[in-house]
């Protein structure tokens, strides 16, 4: 008579011990979907949703009725007919070409002045370390805008100290014509994110063991050796980083010319790329050219890191 029951009991056992850790793992499976989920949701709203959209609007043609549009706005698909006009602009092809001509000049000069203060900073005889890496980095705490309206003042002939001093001594400079405004405005590109890219250097040199400048002290390597057969190697992803970076951000320059523009007749509202869509779309309100340029642009930036990652891990191989 109590057989029975026990049996029950013992094949019910086994059953609920099975169910037991099915969801266990199905709880487990949902808990980093559940910890990622408001990065997704920030990710797809800010990022992938704003991407589409500029695309959809690139391929859009947008026609008011009306001088302002009062009668009505109608949008119809244009294909590639904003691209066509985007690329048919000579100001804005000419805004691509100086940029890149900036990028060339600039990136490079960036990032050999990121490693050499990097590399003073980090060796053993450098006084004052923690004081010099907060100055340096101060720059990169001010506003761009902030940034480019203070070097206007010490471009601007009658205002600033810098040309009242160089014309005491005879030497006749304008920071601000045609052919200098795109190198004063890489000075403040340089000056304003030296600091910044020289901080990630440094991270990476703080991560090289001490037992490697040991080794490298006991085959007699000085300080300059040192420097050329230990650190730069061993820091080069960081530079490689700094310098993607710094080629993003050659595609962005917005601000500095936007202020500078005030100040200097050569510099007009399609100096740069990023310039030349923001007047597409908030001065001629032509928003399906804007995005177009947007689009371009972001589709240059992809393509100049791409073939310089490709560069860098050829080297590599």
């Amino acid at each position: 008579m109590s057989t029975a029951p026990s049996t029950a009991s013992s094949t019910a056992r086994p059953a609920v011990a099975q169910r037991r850790p099915a969801r266990a793992n199905s709880a487990q499976h949902r808990a980093p979907w559940l910890l990622l989920a408001p990065f997704l949701v920030l990710f797809l709203l800010t990022f992938v949703v704003p991407i589409v959209y500029a695309v959809g609007q690139s391929f859009t043609s947008v026609q008011r009725l009306g001088l302002f549009g009062e009668d009505g706005i109608t949008t119809g698909f244009a294909g590639f007919e904003n691209y066509a006009r985007a690329l048919g602009d000579p100001a804005f092809t000419a805004s691509i070409a100086r940029v890149l001509l900036f990028g060339v000049v600039q990136v490079p000069v960036m990032i050999v002045a990121v490693t050499v203060l990097a590399l003073l900073l980090e060796s053993a005889s450098a006084k004052w370390p923690s004081f010099f890496r907060a100055a340096y980095f101060l720059p990169y705490g001010i506003p761009g805008v902030i940034a480019s309206i203070l070097w206007s003042f010490l471009y601007l002939p009658g205002f600033s100290p810098v040309v009242a001093a160089l014309q005491a001594l005879g030497l006749e400079v304008d920071f601000l014509n045609a052919q200098t405004v795109l190198w004063s405005i890489a000075n403040i590109v340089t000056w304003s994110y030296a600091g910044y890219n020289m901080l990630i250097v440094i991270a990476q040199l703080k991560a090289i063991p001490a037992e490697v400048y040991e080794a490298a002290k006991v085959d007699g390597a000085g300080p300059l050796r040192l420097a050329w057969s230990v650190q730069l190697p061993l820091i080069r992803p960081a530079l490689v980083l700094t310098t993607v970076f710094s080629i993003i951000g050659t595609l962005q320059l917005f601000a500095e010319p936007q202020v500078i523009r005030n100040v200097s007749p050569a510099v007009d509202v399609k100096y740069t790329p990023n310039f030349a869509a923001y007047s597409s779309a908030f001065s001629y309100n032509d928003y399906g050219v804007a995005a177009a340029q947007a689009v371009v642009i972001a589709l240059a930036a992809f393509v100049l890191s791409f073939a310089f990652l490709r560069l860098v891990s050829r080297r590599d191989s």
